[in-house]
């Protein structure tokens, strides 16, 4: 069933056992956000996976967080079977057919989709601070980071960039507090510290070069059919707190890269935002403030965010009061607690005469939902009870055979799953160091020198050194004998100096990115 500028999400019925009604989302109110709840084993998916299917034939590219890995069927088409079909003619779809939908695949870790990276300062460190949980002692030494790092030109581009950058600040601790406040080594450890357990939960993978253009999400193909993003997040649910600062990263990418379009007849990007209480557990008050900011900003730039949770108390209610179209699938009531949710739930929604919402919430099926989308002035309709429509793309995950062939046919193979390392803040403060040692190596060389040929050597203010021919009745062979001695010695403390300076800045982790001049980190996120 198709209607020009709808999607159609199914049918509702009414007691008196009229014709099924059709239930539509409007394109033109889409970049308004939404919200898809429910229990687990509700049809939260089905219901996810019909709307990126209705976006991509309309021409709206959509961005996914795959958590089960059955989103990948969106690429295949889906099987015939019966009870798809009786639910087809049930709610008057006449058109149903199968097939899929155009699909390119992203994968932190670059195993099950192209690869997905930024840089440390395109991230920024209110958001590295989350990462990390960072208290706000160590918070304030992220941002000197940052600072140090702007003003001395180095690069931060992954995770051995912001160790050495770190390294640096301890060294300097005492120097640089009078430049940007106190400086503890104690908090400059503890950061150190984090960065290791981000490096073993795959933050490594996430930091470096190329960068995701975002361009790249917002994809149609020739025939007009807006593309399918969807990240493998299987694996990245084992670092739930990655996994949310990555989508809320990408969130704030688009907000600050997109241009103003106002409201237009359907979105550029829709985004959905799944296990969406990962984003808001525990967190911090700034961070929830941007959040908001972000969600009643970005559709001005034409995008449209959905997020799926199993309650809709997951999520804080300056954020829930700004999604105006809603999918509530079953929840259950057998604690206080949960029927407090379901009566909680129930109250969002526009009331429905002929429907007692608290009472259907816990009575729904799998596959039925209580519906509400805002209408041509932006106001809530009714709430409905629908039967949701089935998909026309298979249900459940593709065949690793057909995952690795969709992912080669993808039109950005081999754009981003290569590596690149260029010069930033760790090679230039690597090569600093050697420097350093270096000199002060040559220095003492000349001094051992002067001193073998019978003079004395007084060191200057400006580091360097002049001969003192004053009276030395010592032997010019002992003098010598011992200068060589003293050389053969000094070498061996210079290349252990050198190896020290290697260890302390360099540890491996991250590859690279930067996008632009080191002018535009962004400070605070």
């Amino acid at each position: 069933m198709k209607s020009d500028g709808m999607i159609f999400l199914g049918a509702s019925f009414n007691p008196q056992g009229d014709a099924p009604q059709p239930q539509f989302l409007d394109l033109k109110r889409a970049n308004r956000h939404g919200l898809i709840a429910g229990a687990t084993g509700t049809g939260k998916t089905v219901s996810l996976q019909i709307l990126a299917e209705g976006f991509s034939d309309a021409g709206v590219p959509v961005f996914c967080a795959d958590i089960k890995g059955d989103l990948s069927g969106l690429a295949a088409p889906g099987d015939a079977k019966p009870f798809l079909a009786e639910r087809a003619d049930k709610i008057g779809l006449d058109d149903y057919g199968y097939h899929n939908f155009p699909t390119v695949f992203w994968d932190l870790f670059g195993a099950n989709g192209h690869s997905v990276r930024t840089t440390i300062s395109e991230m920024g460190p209110l958001l590295l601070s989350r990462l990390m949980d960072l208290n706000p002692t160590q918070e304030g030494v992220l941002n000197i980071a940052f600072e140090l790092a702007d003003d001395e030109g180095l690069l931060l581009l992954d995770l051995k960039d912001l160790r050495a950058v770190l390294s640096e600040i301890g060294e300097r601790a005492k120097e640089l507090s009078l430049v940007y406040g106190n400086v503890s080594k104690s908090s400059v450890g503890a950061i150190q510290r984090q960065l290791l357990v981000l490096e073993r939960e795959g933050g490594d993978a996430f930091f470096g070069e190329p960068a995701l253009d975002i361009g790249d999400l917002m994809r149609t193909t020739s025939d007009g059919r807006g593309v399918v993003n969807v990240l493998a997040a299987e694996k990245l649910m084992g670092a739930p707190r990655l996994y949310a600062t990555f989508l809320l990263w990408l969130l704030s990418e688009l907000f600050e890269e997109l241009p103003e379009v106002g409201d237009p007849d359907k979105p550029r990007l829709v985004f959905f935002f799944d296990e969406a209480h990962l984003l808001f557990d525990e967190a911090p008050k700034a961070l929830l403030e941007k959040v908001e900011q972000i969600v009643r900003l970005i559709r001005s730039k034409g995008v449209g965010v959905f997020f799926v949770t199993q309650n809709p108390q997951d999520v804080p209610e300056s954020v829930l009061s700004q999604l105006g179209n809603r999918i509530q699938h079953a929840l259950r009531a057998y604690t206080p607690r949960e029927r407090k949710a379901v009566t909680t739930a129930a109250e969002t929604f526009r009331p429905n005469p002929a429907l007692d919402t608290a009472t259907v919430i816990t009575e729904l099926g799998i596959g039925e939902a209580l519906v509400s989308t805002l209408g041509g002035k932006g106001v809530p309709s009714m709430v409905e009870r629908t039967l949701i429509r089935p998909p026309s793309s298979r249900l459940g995950p593709l065949t690793q055979a057909e995952l690795r062939s969709a992912i080669q046919a993808s039109p950005l193979f081999g754009r981003y799953d290569r590596t690149r390392d260029r010069e930033s803040a760790y090679e230039i403060l690597q090569s600093r160091a050697l420097e350093k040692v270096v000199h002060e190596d040559r220095q003492r060389e000349r001094e051992d020198e002067q001193r073998a040929q019978g003079g004395r050597v007084k060191r200057t203010r400006t580091g360097f050194t002049v001969p003192d021919f004053g009276r030395d009745d010592r032997p010019q062979t002992t003098a010598r004998t011992r200068a060589t001695t003293r050389r053969s010695q000094r070498q061996g403390v210079a290349e252990t100096a050198v190896k020290a300076v290697v260890r302390s800045i360099g540890s491996s982790l991250g590859r690279a990115l930067v996008r632009g001049l080191l002018g535009s980190l962004k400070r605070g996120g």
